[in-house]
């Protein structure tokens, strides 16, 4: 599964690990992830990761 990189804080979404303190399980992908998601780090949307090259 493709990781996610955040353009703002640059924190990395990886689908193996998830965001359990958030309640998003591992196994994850990014296009599953709720619509209301935001980054962990600094609460921006998911419009604004792109995929980490």
């Amino acid at each position: 599964m493709q990781k996610y990189v955040c353009t703002v804080c640059h924190y990395v979404y990886d689908p193996e690990v998830g965001d359990e303190a958030n309640g998003v399980g591992a196994g994850t992908s990014f296009e599953e992830l709720p619509a209301d998601w935001v980054c962990p780090l600094c609460a921006v949307g998911k419009d604004l990761f792109e995929v980490e090259e």
